[in-house]
């Protein structure tokens, strides 16, 4: 299997890098939280390349691997890829375990999977470009755009905006109409429906987790656009970025066969399923396909590469904290550090309490599951780090394996002395 490992670099501009800290702009928040909005900055302009010595290196490798193949060796996941990102390289991108049980094929790191609720954080960029463009603005309501949506109220129908659906605040319940997503019905077809569905409160004041009213926002493209949502994410995202394996449709997953099939767990193991349909109909909310390699690319752009693509400015407007997510219930309020989850535009950002310095920490995350896969994605903008894991199955391993990842790769480079570190000025060829 093909890894990607960069070796090399130090200097005293290291140091600076590790210890900068950017926390996140917010808004319709805390007083606290507003004065902590102002500090908050992506990396400008690209910060050197990060290149880790061959034995720090190494014992990336050998963590990174033991922690997996134990876990295909004990049966929890079928297969898995990961990539990791430092600055501006991938430093680490590899699979582990079979596409298929059955066939016994393995999985690196083109392997295209499903990844769900993950396509959000991708809606919210590509919205964020049109915005940039000036073809539609985060506050259009939805009825400018679509004209037979409808909610039970009408004042309510005529208030729900753009950033309302992108951040799970128009106000409805939650899960709202998921099952029409998830039957195959056109989101035209759902927008018309709505007016079935009581709204809980006024748009912009609770947060309720959806799918079918945030898809609304890939339809709005389409209309503004006049192209499939499927080629614009190709034009303007998957192509720049040269995200060769990415796409977001069905027919473009039959065509590969580099495809990592899902799996239902049986008795005595593992078995593979067919590839369903769902969520293609609604791409915005969980229909794109990606391999780690390519969500390695993709993590180096969020990072604050590629600026040509989307202006740091508006990037900062996608990941702006919009709403508190209460509760505790849900798996990433159990990681180590937790103090508090907001919804941005596609984003989750988690505030972490860092276990050396007491200081907060921004963490800016999401998690997808469809048709039995399941993955994760989560950017460390203090850290300069992204680190995204894919499976073909459902497990437990997916809840914490972001901050565990997280934990060996900070004890590997606090580990390091300066003299182990090299600052290269040539990039090294994926």
């Amino acid at each position: 299997m093909k890894k990607i490992i960069v070796i090399a670099a130090p200097s005293m501009l290291l140091i600076a890098l590790l210890l900068s800290f950017m926390p996140v702009k917010q808004h319709e928040l805390s007083n606290s939280s507003r004065q902590q909005a102002t500090l908050f900055k992506f990396p400008q302009p690209e910060p050197p390349e990060i290149h880790l010595t061959d034995l720090y290196k190494q014992r990336l490798v050998d963590s990174i691997e033991a922690y997996f193949n134990k876990a295909v060796k004990q049966g929890q996941i079928v297969g898995a890829s990961i990539a990791i990102v430092k600055c501006d390289s991938i430093i680490y991108s590899d699979g582990f375990g079979n596409r298929n049980t059955k066939l016994k094929d393995t999985v690196d790191q083109e392997t295209i999977f499903r990844i769900g609720s993950v396509s959000k954080g991708f809606a919210g960029i590509l919205t964020g470009i049109h915005v940039q463009e000036g073809l539609i603005n985060w506050e259009d309501k939805i009825i400018n755009h679509i004209p037979n949506f409808r909610l039970a109220s009408k004042t309510e129908t005529n208030n729900i905006t753009l950033s309302h659906v992108l951040s799970h605040t128009a106000g409805l319940p939650y899960h709202s109409f998921t099952n029409l997503v998830e039957e195959g019905l056109s989101l035209t077809t759902i927008a018309g429906r709505f007016n079935e569905v009581l709204p809980l409160q006024k748009p912009g004041t609770i947060y309720n987790y959806q799918n079918a009213i945030f898809a609304l926002s890939g339809e709005i493209i389409e209309r503004v656009t006049g192209q499939p949502l499927k080629d614009v994410f190709q034009n303007k995202i998957f192509n720049p970025l040269k995200m060769q394996t990415a796409s977001a449709s069905y027919e473009a997953l039959q065509e590969s066969d580099n495809v990592a099939m899902p799996h239902q767990k049986v008795r005595y193991g593992w078995r593979p399923m067919k590839i369903n349909k769902k969520y293609y109909n609604a791409v915005a909310a969980g229909g794109i396909n990606a391999s780690a390699i390519d969500m390695g690319k993709w993590m180096k752009f969020l990072l604050g590469n590629n600026p040509d693509v989307l202006m740091p400015g508006t990037m900062e407007d996608v990941f702006k904290p919009i709403v508190q997510v209460g509760g505790r219930r849900n798996y990433y309020q159990r990681w180590p550090g937790y103090k508090a989850s907001f919804y941005g535009l596609g984003w989750r950002v988690h505030k972490f309490k860092e276990a050396n310095t007491e200081e907060l920490a921004t963490v800016i995350h999401h998690g997808g599951g469809v048709n039995n896969y399941r993955s994760e994605i989560a950017i460390y903008p203090k850290d300069d780090l992204g680190i995204c894991v894919l499976f073909n199955s459902p497990n437990k391993l997916a809840k914490d394996c972001i901050p565990k990842i997280y934990k060996m790769i900070q004890e590997i480079i606090n580990s390091m002395p300066e003299n182990d570190l090299l600052i290269k000025n040539s990039l090294v060829a994926l």
